[in-house]
């Protein structure tokens, strides 16, 4: 993977997962995102969107550190979170980051549970995230990531209210939007939460 100054060890996992050349989404958004601006990037499906956001948490967080959530991933439905699971794992074989998935459909104590002894990278629909925040009043001071794929859809389905509250209750974080266009409520959304964002905008012609 043909990315500058990427984790070593995030790089031979993804030699092992055939990611050996970059899309050009990720040559394009990795520095920045590495720097740490709030991003918005848009592309359609196929070119890579949630294989950036991957590679980017893990080159970000890189291992295991104290007992809070680092990084909060939103997504739309339970297929979704499973999905991200399994390729956040697989990218992360060879750290020893601590990933959980939770969603509507989930056993919520459990996965509370799980949270309490500690955790590095969570992914979730944005209703259960919501509720297991309110009630369990974790720490999430600490998240330094606030990702959302599928923004566009997300805010559609009017999840914009609930993903507006988990925001402010961040106090300083890297936002990043990933999404197949950009529409007024992606701009809406990213004008009331992130700082200055870049933006990044593919099409089928790129």
């Amino acid at each position: 993977m043909n990315l500058k100054k990427i984790n070593p060890h995030l790089q031979k996992a993804l030699l092992e997962n055939g990611f050996t050349e970059a899309y050009e989404l990720q040559q394009e958004t990795f520095s920045s995102i590495k720097s740490g601006h709030d991003c918005i990037i848009q592309a359609p499906e196929g070119f890579g969107k949630t294989t950036t956001l991957a590679i980017n948490v893990i080159q970000k967080l890189e291992k295991a550190v104290g007992e809070s959530t680092r990084a909060l991933v939103l997504t739309e439905n339970k297929e979704k979170v499973l999905e991200l699971v399994s390729l956040f794992k697989s990218f992360s074989q060879y750290t020893n980051l601590r990933i959980i998935g939770v969603h509507d459909k989930g056993d919520m104590d459990y996965d509370k549970n799980v949270i309490s002894a500690g955790m590095d990278i969570l992914i979730g629909t944005p209703t259960r995230v919501n509720e297991m925040f309110s009630s369990a009043g974790f720490n999430i001071t600490t998240i330094k990531m606030f990702a959302i794929d599928d923004a566009d859809i997300l805010f559609r389905q009017r999840m914009d209210t609930v993903i507006l509250r988990l925001s402010s209750s961040i106090e300083k974080t890297q936002r990043l939007f990933f999404c197949n266009e950009i529409t007024e409520r992606v701009e809406i959304l990213a004008d009331k939460i992130m700082v200055e964002p870049l933006f990044f905008e593919m099409d089928t012609e790129d």
